[in-house]
């Protein structure tokens, strides 16, 4: 597999260099890199929103949690496809008339440069560590198709993710957004079909245990995952990006959807691949072994590689569009400048930045940074929301405002960062576990109380 794997891999990423070089003479200012135009169509936008959703959290890990507790371990992408659903048909149409190019260019727009320029630090430093964990799972699965860990191997593939990215923009983005998806969905099916059609010893066995919950997931843990992970699907930054690119609010509204109702067919063969690998393999075969990497070794070896570069395309299509969302927001809400050249500077910086910190192996820093990210859902998605929907009806009582945010994101920051203070403090394990649940709520009052407070003009 090795020498046909990587033959493959030269090919595959040569394949988006080139993309990226012919979209360079479409980018004339900074829309066209950024937001591609904000000229998509509704077929571009569904595919790239896709693409952007199904990474490593949502195929190797999503695997994973479905061995550990079984097929409630679904509802992690039932929830975002829920989320979805929801954003096509309460705001979708709402956030694309605003004409933002980020989503904290939306929110200086409805609230103030303030809530632009805390979103956009939020955003910024959190996506360093989200970009570098996708490229630690990018490492993980060409060390395992090369049977070696291969620094230099993975710095190269990093930097051509970098240069295409940074060439083709957002463009770039889109076109290979949309090859990576057909190779994630091609490559999970395959292997989903084979290994229910050739090892089907346990396939009674596993219909008759789907259910939707059970000892390891409890009616609460459906009610948090709804907030929490429904949230982020609802409006989260690389969700509503989606929605800029789309050359109009229709596009926008039916693209989520459509997308919402395709990622809950994905959701139900990514999980019964998790449910086959949990009633075929034991622990002590799959010892430490990831889920969905373990059926890598057992499917035949074009099934396997077709599976690894599904796995590899469904992360890419991640952290190029993590990439280019990062670095425009840096540009346009902290800096605040319009420029192209800036944006792909940004991207050779924060692209570097992450590669040396997944080469490095200090899962602590990535941990660090990707927590960062835990102030978002409790302090950011609900402020949001009420701000979306009270605009040109009911004015904000900003400083309320901004303490929704702010008390909403240190209940996160708090569980994300200081557990081990707060229980030592006597917070329980149990009721730490719910702290961004709690955020989100408090975040969701105050909120409200900025509108019930709100001047009759938005100063």
């Amino acid at each position: 597999m090795n020498s046909l794997f990587l033959f493959a891999l030269i090919v595959y990423i040569l394949v988006f260099l080139g993309i990226g070089i012919l979209n360079i003479k479409k980018i004339k200012n900074f829309n066209d890199y950024a937001a591609a135009g904000k000229s998509q169509s509704g077929y571009a936008v569904t595919m790239t929103l896709l693409a952007t959703i199904i990474g490593a959290s949502t195929t190797i890990g999503i695997t994973d949690t479905v061995y550990n507790i079984g097929f409630p371990g679904i509802w992690w992408l039932a929830f975002g496809g829920i989320g979805l659903i929801l954003q096509s048909f309460i705001i979708s149409e709402k956030i694309r008339n605003f004409d933002a190019v980020t989503l904290p260019d939306m929110a200086g727009k409805i609230v103030g440069v303030g809530a632009e320029k805390l979103l956009a630090v939020i955003i910024v430093i959190s996506w360093i560590g989200v970009i570098a964990g996708q490229l630690v799972a990018m490492n993980g699965i060409i060390s395992f198709a090369l049977g070696k860990n291969s620094k230099l191997i993975f710095s190269m593939v990093s930097a051509i993710i970098i240069i295409y990215t940074l060439i083709g923009g957002q463009l770039s983005v889109i076109k290979t957004d949309r090859i990576q998806f057909y190779i994630i969905v091609i490559g999970i099916l395959i292997c989903f079909i084979y290994l229910y059609v050739t090892h089907s010893k346990y396939n009674l066995s596993i219909i008759g245990n789907i259910e939707l919950l059970n000892e390891n997931y409890r009616p609460i843990n459906l009610f948090t995952q709804f907030f929490v992970i429904g949230g982020v699907y609802f409006l989260g930054p690389d969700i509503i990006s989606r929605n800029f690119i789309s050359k109009n609010k229709d596009t926008a509204r039916r693209s989520s959807l459509i997308a919402g109702i395709l990622l809950f067919l994905f959701a139900f063969i990514i999980t019964l691949i998790g449910m086959w690998v949990r009633y075929n393999i034991s622990s002590e075969e799959l010892n430490n072994s990831k889920a969905l990497m373990y059926v890598i070794g057992i499917v035949p070896k074009f099934v396997g590689i077709l599976l690894i570069f599904g796995l590899l395309s469904a992360i890419l299509s991640s952290t190029d569009t993590c990439l280019v969302n990062a670095s425009s927001i840096f540009v346009k809400d902290i800096l605040k400048k319009d420029s192209v050249v800036l944006v792909r500077i940004t991207v050779a910086v924060i692209g570097f930045l992450s590669t040396v910190f997944a080469i490095s192996g200090s899962s602590d820093i990535i941990t660090l940074l990707t927590n960062a990210y835990s102030i978002y859902t409790p302090g950011v998605i609900f402020p949001l929301l009420v701000a979306i929907l009270a605009y040109g009806k009911r004015p904000i009582k900003k400083i309320l405002w901004y303490a929704a945010v702010i008390i909403g994101g240190l209940f996160g920051l708090a569980g994300a960062f200081l557990p081990d203070t707060l229980i030592s403090w006597g917070v329980s394990s149990k009721l730490l576990s719910y702290f961004s649940l709690i955020g989100m709520g408090v975040s969701l009052v105050v909120s409200l109380l900025s509108l019930c407070f709100g001047k009759e003009k938005n100063n």
